[in-house]
């Protein structure tokens, strides 16, 4: 009896089973060193998720921990260095910039998880039918696709923009649209390594509806992409997030954001380098921890 459906290419029988592997010991009988899941975290991984907790304890009650009103302006004080009130020194407008930098977490930390869920729901949706349908079904979903990241995202965003306006919202919109793409063709290319797998025609064979098969048979057995793209995708979304802000095109204008505060500083980097560094430094340190965290995970799960 062989399995009905467009998108299986592999062959399997129903009671094919997945042998069980002996646990291979050393020399002395001992286990070897722990891999996968039981994985010591290494030193950069657990500093990036401290930075990132960091940020995140930020963004939520930075009204309570800033020293000084972010929002308040003191012309007499502009651009004084870091050192005594002014941790790390005053802006043009004499506003403190650890209070601005703290501050201008919030927006970050709410536009980049919204984006990445964004994405990662959409794309996991796409790439899953595509990559079990197969034939013409992938091939549009893919072409569209392959469309779509021809197109610059910067431009898009652009104009994106300036037909909807600026806020919080269309960032996220801009943001996750702009990722769906790259996720999607993630989760294809493992959905078909595991629609080969004999698990799936087995499923078939017993009359398993295609739709349930995504859902409970391919969908738990792509998790760790899935999970790989998250963080991936949440480190592409923060800088994104920052990019649009810089270009004036986030937050508006006077709110403490960090992409906005390197664009209305950056005419008085060479004075004031602090009020340049400081929320440039904040982005870099949050991008770059988010990609430890997704590098370990993609070692510890051996995604490709």
């Amino acid at each position: 009896m062989k399995a009905s459906g467009t998108f299986l290419s592999g062959r399997g029988t129903a009671a094919s089973v997945r042998p069980s592997v002996p646990v291979p010991t050393g020399p002395s009988g001992a286990e070897p060193e722990a891999t996968g899941a039981k994985r010591r975290w290494p030193v950069a991984a657990v500093i990036g998720g401290g930075v990132v907790l960091f940020w995140a304890v930020a963004a939520l009650w930075w009204p309570h921990i800033v020293p000084l009103d972010p929002q308040a302006q003191y012309p007499v004080q502009r651009f004084l260095p870091p050192g005594g009130h002014h941790s790390l020194g005053t802006d043009q407008f004499g506003r403190d910039v650890f209070s601005r930098m703290l501050a201008g977490s919030r927006p970050v930390m709410e536009i980049a998880p919204a984006a990445t869920a964004l994405a990662v729901t959409a794309g996991t949706a796409i790439g899953l039918v595509a990559g079990t349908f197969g034939r013409w079904v992938d091939e549009v979903i893919m072409r569209i696709l392959d469309a779509v990241l021809v197109f610059p995202s910067i431009i898009a965003s652009i104009l994106f923009v300036a037909m909807v306006g600026r806020g919080i919202g269309v960032v996220v919109a801009v943001v996750g649209l702009s990722l769906v793409p790259i996720v999607a063709r993630s989760v294809r290319a493992a959905t078909l390594v595991e629609r080969r797998k004999p698990y799936v025609e087995a499923a078939l064979l017993r009359g398993e509806p295609v739709w349930s098969l995504m859902a409970r048979e391919l969908l738990p057995n792509i998790s760790h992409t899935v999970a790989v793209e998250t963080t991936s995708r949440l480190g592409d979304a923060i800088f994104a997030a920052a990019t649009l802000s810089f270009l004036g095109l986030g937050q508006a204008p006077g709110s403490p954001d960090w992409g906005a505060a390197v664009s209305d500083n950056r005419a008085w980097l060479q004075n004031a380098p602090w009020t340049v560094l400081a929320p440039a430094l904040a982005i870099a340190s949050l991008v770059v921890s988010v990609a430890l965290i997704s590098d370990e995970l993609r070692t510890r799960w051996d995604t490709r």
